[in-house]
């Protein structure tokens, strides 16, 4: 799955990165995964933040499988 990240999660994280998935997943989980990282993940994903599954709003309870791209970011963008 790919996982792109926008605005301040970019600047901490990068632009994108693939992970493995073996299994359909809620988003809660991709993102508990991540946390797990520590440091700056932690800090980072334990503030608000959005999610999109292939370009549409998601909820953090929505299922993701491994061909999906998950977009991560802030709740207010600019433009």
């Amino acid at each position: 799955m790919k996982i792109r990240y926008f605005a301040r999660l970019r600047e901490a994280f990068g632009e994108s990165e693939e992970i493995k998935l073996t299994a359909e997943t809620e988003v809660s989980e991709v993102a508990a995964l991540l946390k797990e990282r520590g440091g700056q993940w932690l800090d980072e994903l334990s503030r608000p933040y959005r999610v999109a599954i292939n370009g549409k709003m998601a909820a953090m309870d929505a299922k993701v499988s491994d061909s999906d791209e998950l977009a991560i970011f802030p709740p207010v963008t600019g433009g």
